[in-house]
């Protein structure tokens, strides 16, 4: 199963907010679009950041009362890890585990087409390895 076959059930919605947004209005975002993390981008379209929950978690525990004014270009992840679309649900779920992120936006030819969850890759994960499993059973069962 691959990235792309995520997309194609979950949609290509991207969410994002301008760096200039402060964390107040984000949190505001964040719950009302029912979303972890939202893509942080200067026009829209381009992959300038990405801030999450954890992120807002984390600069609690550094800001304290202010965070609420702080900009998100403050407290978003520069540094965005991403994968494409043709790349297999099992390698995003490993670069998810090995860089503890649970957000990944999808890039084709340098462009922002997506984003997958960690619920998106764990759905999906199952599904695979459901199928494994009764194909397995079935070998089993014929080989008797």
């Amino acid at each position: 199963m691959l990235v792309s076959d995520i997309l194609k059930e979950k949609g290509h919605t991207i969410r994002t907010v301008p760096p200039t947004l402060t964390i107040g209005e984000l949190s505001h975002r964040l719950r009302s679009e029912k979303v972890g993390a939202m893509i942080v981008s200067i026009d829209g379209r381009s992959l300038d950041g990405i801030i999450s929950e954890r992120d807002i978690v984390h600069g609690l525990a550094d800001h304290g009362g202010r965070l609420d004014s702080i900009p998100v270009a403050e407290l978003c992840t520069g540094a965005v890890h991403t994968c494409r679309p043709d790349d297999s649900v099992g390698k995003v779920a490993r670069l998810m585990t090995v860089k503890r992120v649970r957000h990944v936006p999808v890039v084709k030819d340098d462009k922002l087409i997506g984003i997958v969850s960690i619920g998106d890759v764990l759905k999906h994960r199952l599904v695979e390895v459901q199928l494994e499993a009764n194909v397995l059973r079935d070998v089993a069962i014929a080989v008797r």
